[in-house]
Parts: C-alpha cells; sequence; structure tokens
C-alpha cells in the first residue's frame, strides 16, 4: 500500500514536472488576464457630492461647510469587474465644478467627475462610463446672519440633595452663513437647546459648593463647552458651535435642598368673587376656631411652624414678613374644599430690594464679572424662579397642605387629611 502511494505521488507531482508548472503559471496569467478584462455593471448608492469653484457670494442649498451636499447620488457604474466589486461609497466622491456656470444647471457626470477617496483603489481607467438620475445644480446668494437659539426647561432629575433652579441665559444667538432661503426660515424660527439634569453629577456640585467664595445656597454650574453647540442638519452634518459672547456664562442654577425656617407670621386672606358677594362677603364670613388659626386683633394668622425650602436665605429674609395665604372664597356647593394659594404682598418692592442687595454683594465672583444690566436680568429672573416655586413645609420635610371648607358663614381651616371630602361637589 505505501509503494502504491509513493508511485502516486511520483507521479503527481515529480514526474514531468516542469511542465506542469509551466501549465500553472500558465493558468494563473490567463485567469488575471480575463478577470482584468471582464467587465461589470454596479449601481452603488450614497456618493457624496463636492461644489468646487462656487462664484463669489453664492452657495448651492444643502451644502456643508466642507463643500458637499447633504444629498447624495446613487450611481450606476460600468467598467473592470475586479474594480468594481471592490468599490464602496466611501471610496468615492463625484466632483463638480461651479466655475463659468449659470444659476441653474443640469449636470451631467462622466468618469472624469470621479475621484477615488481611497489611495489603494485606481478608478481612472477602471471605470469606464457613468450613470446617474437627473441632478439639477441651483446657485443661490450667500449671506450671514443671526439666527435665535432658545435655551428650554432642562430634562432629567437633579443630584440629590439638590434642586434645579433656574438656567440662564434663556436666549442666545448664533452666527451662520448659508442659502439666502435657508438662512431666512432659521431666521424666523427659534432653534432649541434642551439640557439633562442628569448629566451633572452630585460631586460635581458638592465640589462648586466647596470652592464658591460665598456662603449662598445657590451654586452655579457653568455648562461646558462640548454642550454649547447644536445640530442644524440644513447647514451643517456635525454640530456647529454657539459663537454668542453670552454664551461664555451659559449656566445651570440649582439650589441646596435645605430647610429654612420662616420664622414670622403668615395670614390669612379671604377673596370673595364678585358674583357671590350677596351670599358670601366680609360682613358675615369669618373664621372657625381652629388649632391652625389664631385671631390677632382681628387678623386670622397661622400659627403653625413652617419651613421654606429649594430657596436662599437672603430670599427667604426679604419675603417672610410679605408672605400671606390667600382662601379664594366660595358657596359649598361649587366646591366642598376652598382653593388656596400662598402669595407674597407687594412683590416688585421686594424683588428690587433682593436685587439691590445682591448687585452691591461682591463676595460671588461669577455674578459679579458680568455686565451690571446683564447681571440685574439674572438676578431679577432668579427671584421670580423662587416665587413660583415656593412651598411651606413641615419640620420633616413633608409639604404643608390645607384642607379649608366653608360650615355655613364660617371658614374651617385643617390640615390636609383631617377632611375626608371629594375636592368638588357632585
Amino acid at each position: 500500500m505505501a509503494k502504491e502511494m509513493k508511485t502516486l505521488f511520483y507521479k503527481i507531482f515529480v514526474e514531468a514536472w516542469s511542465r506542469k508548472l509551466i501549465s500553472i503559471i500558465l493558468a494563473i496569467i490567463i485567469w488575471l488576464i480575463v478577470n482584468h478584462t471582464l467587465t461589470s455593471t454596479r449601481n452603488i448608492s450614497n456618493v457624496p457630492v463636492r461644489i468646487i469653484h462656487l462664484p463669489q457670494g453664492k452657495t448651492v442649498e444643502g451644502m456643508q461647510p466642507n463643500g458637499r451636499l447633504a444629498k447624495k447620488l446613487t450611481l450606476t457604474v460600468v467598467g473592470n469587474k475586479a474594480l468594481i466589486d471592490e468599490l464602496m461609497p466611501s471610496d468615492l466622491e463625484v466632483v463638480i465644478d461651479a466655475s463659468n456656470k449659470p444659476d441653474e444647471w443640469f449636470v451631467t457626470i462622466d468618469k472624469k467627475n470621479l475621484v477615488s477617496l481611497n489611495p489603494e483603489i485606481d478608478i481612472s481607467n477602471g471605470i469606464s462610463r457613468v450613470y446617474h438620475p437627473n441632478l439639477v445644480i441651483r446657485l443661490t446668494r450667500l449671506i450671514t446672519e443671526q439666527i435665535p437659539i432658545v435655551i428650554t426647561q432642562p430634562i432629567g432629575e437633579a443630584p440629590r440633595g439638590y434642586q434645579f433652579l433656574d438656567v440662564w441665559p434663556y436666549h442666545l444667538s448664533l452666527t451662520v452663513s448659508g442659502p439666502e432661503e435657508v438662512v431666512k426660515r432659521l431666521k424666523l424660527k427659534e432653534q432649541r437647546i434642551t439640557f439633562n439634569l442628569s448629566d451633572v453629577s452630585k460631586s460635581q456640585l458638592d465640589d462648586l459648593a466647596l470652592k464658591s467664595e460665598s456662603n449662598s445656597e445657590v451654586i452655579s454650574y457653568f455648562v461646558p463647552e462640548q454642550w454649547k453647540q447644536i445640530n442644524i442638519p440644513i447647514l451643517s452634518d456635525s454640530p456647529i458651535e454657539i459663537d454668542d459672547p453670552q454664551a461664555k456664562v451659559l449656566r445651570i442654577d440649582f439650589v441646596r435642598c435645605n430647610l429654612l425656617p420662616i420664622n414670622a407670621p403668615i395670614q390669612f386672606s379671604l377673596f370673595f368673587p364678585t358674583e357671590n358677594l350677596q351670599q358670601l362677603n366680609p360682613e358675615n364670613t369669618t373664621f372657625a376656631p381652629s388649632n391652625l388659626v389664631e385671631l390677632v386683633k382681628g387678623a386670622p394668622i397661622i400659627t403653625y411652624p413652617l419651613y421654606a425650602n429649594g430657596v436662599d436665605s437672603l430670599f427667604l429674609e426679604t419675603m417672610r414678613e410679605m408672605i400671606e395665604i390667600v382662601v379664594i372664597v366660595a358657596p359649598k356647593t361649587e366646591r366642598k374644599l376652598l382653593e388656596w394659594s400662598v402669595q407674597f404682598v407687594n412683590p416688585r418692592l421686594l424683588e428690587d430690594k433682593y436685587v439691590a442687595t445682591l448687585m452691591s454683594d461682591v463676595s460671588d465672583r461669577d455674578i459679579r464679572l458680568m455686565q451690571p444690566a446683564l447681571r440685574e436680568e439674572y438676578l431679577r429672573n432668579r427671584f421670580r424662579s423662587y416665587m413660583n416655586r415656593f412651598q411651606l413645609f413641615r419640620i420633616d420635610d413633608s409639604k404643608f397642605e390645607l384642607a379649608i371648607s366653608l360650615s355655613g358663614n364660617q371658614i374651617k381651616v385643617e390640615e390636609s387629611g383631617a377632611i375626608s371630602t371629594p375636592l368638588f361637589s357632585r
């Protein structure tokens, strides 16, 4: 058996080996020649198009800053099979010369318009013909304008121990250049940026609090540079950096979650809608005796020790003597429980006082570096945010809720949960 195998091996590989080697070499040569002379046709999608030599002051709608059009083409290419089979959309680019062209023309693409982006692929001799769908290039005026950007209410959750206070500034602008029609449309419709509070960590805010030059409960997180970008696909395939000078002070403000004692009496005030004045009015409506309400010289005052959260100490110091609880008095047939809200007396005067105090404070370097007008606007926005979010809390950090009802012509005030009645009558 072994002898037969040796004989077979000899006949295949040794006997007349020179003629067999020549045959193999010739076969390889013939295969290479045939393979490189075969012609193939193939569709290649998503081929980028670049415009060069645009006239001064002109552009093309959809053209990116790198000169490419946002629209890509599907080409049918005919040529060498080996090369055609290897081609990828990223290997090709169509280059169109716009010099000496009218404002609108039909483009004819041939092999001269194709540029290889892959140095390992030579398409100059490998592609013989190119077919493509109709392509019309329209030149339009290139203009530069500022378009509006709005910083919207952030999404996500603030880190534990902090509450979101505000984002400032609310409005920015962006200088863009592009086709006249596109830029004008962008100028009429503001672009929006929304930050995610979940991208801010507790450790970052804790570090900022330690480094703060002031003892304020407010921590300003300055937005990182990589956040100060906006996507406008019709102008650019990559984010555009916001160039507004105010973007340098773009910040998200947080306030530390600290219970602050109000340490001042809070008065009740009754509001009587005019349509019910014959039935319910200040002359016949009074407060019923309650462990929450004390009449001091005829003024109903809440006796429960209350706290504020999500505001700073200066705000509370400014407001504590001017807080009131307003109750809307309505017949029992309309509401089982009366509506009430916390309000402030003379809020504009209080706002001016709060802002004036901080404008004269030089301990906060970040605020101090702002221009006076911007600084004042920023502080007024902070004050109004405090007012809009203000709530009363108990010592255990739970919200202070009231169940206020009308019994005859007496206003009965209890803590929420003491009365088990539906909000609306049926």
